[in-house]
């Protein structure tokens, strides 16, 4: 067995737990389904961190610049970061997936004065420590973001990469976006932009992201067991944050 069939089996029974968890079928409403982006929202947001720490790890972004080591590691995360960062609208502007599900939120009514409020405080101070402790936002919302700045604070590649494979957006749309087009039928849910972001979370995680970022960490982990553990404790680790989030999120649903 590879190492990183081994990574994925050990994953397979908390992974399973979370698939199986009882948000999915408890999404039936309007009301519920924006409740829900109101919470996730702030997932969605700090998933561009992951992969933009790893950005700054795998490639240069300084000015000189100078090149970097990682080069196979590199041309994969700025082909993801490509896509998560500067995808297109439907109407063929560019936009990055936390803008299109920010303006699905909008259209289907959900509140975005929270989220809004934590990316302008981002700004002024550039510092997510100093602007988490400005907010109030539930614990676990709260505590699935700090866990994915500890991750990224850690600076070792193959743990961020393991967790933003393992841990993250790939999880959620194949589930959600049945929901949502069930939903749809009801006749004040503008969901349209909402299946739009799902279906190109399906897209490029199913046919491009998945299969990089696979030989992304196999790439940063080599032969080092070490670093496949370590890998496997961030992405159990990470599985069991979204599943406090869900519920969370669940236990809250009216």
């Amino acid at each position: 067995m590879q190492l990183i069939d081994k990574l994925e089996k050990d994953l397979s029974e908390t992974r399973s737990k979370l698939i199986s968890h009882p948000i999915y079928n408890a999404l039936n409403s309007k009301e519920r389904l924006l409740f829900f982006m109101e919470n996730h929202v702030f997932a969605v947001w700090d998933f561009m961190s992951l992969i933009k720490s790893l950005q700054i790890n795998l490639t240069c972004v300084n000015v000189p610049w100078t090149p970097n080591e990682n080069n196979f590691a590199g041309k994969l995360v700025n082909e993801i970061v490509l896509a998560e960062e500067s995808d297109i609208d439907p109407d063929g502007n560019p936009k990055s997936h936390f803008e299109l599900y920010l303006d699905s939120m909008r259209l289907v009514g959900a509140d975005t004065k929270k989220i809004e409020s934590f990316i302008e405080i981002i700004n002024q101070s550039k510092s997510y420590k100093d602007s988490i402790n400005k907010m109030t936002l539930p614990t676990p919302v709260k505590d699935f973001m700090d866990f994915t700045f500890e991750i990224i604070s850690s600076k070792k590649n193959h743990v961020i990469a393991s967790v933003f494979t393992f841990g993250r957006e790939d999880l959620i749309p194949d589930m959600f976006v049945e929901i949502v087009k069930k939903l749809s039928k009801n006749e004040d849910l503008n969901s349209d932009l909402l299946i739009y972001y799902l279906d190109r979370h399906i897209e490029l995680d199913g046919d491009e992201h998945g299969p990089m970022a696979l030989k992304m960490i196999n790439h940063l982990c080599g032969d080092d067991k070490d670093k496949w553990n370590e890998a496997t404790e961030a992405s159990l680790k990470a599985l069991e944050m979204r599943i406090k989030l869900w519920d969370y999120i669940y236990s809250n649903l009216n």
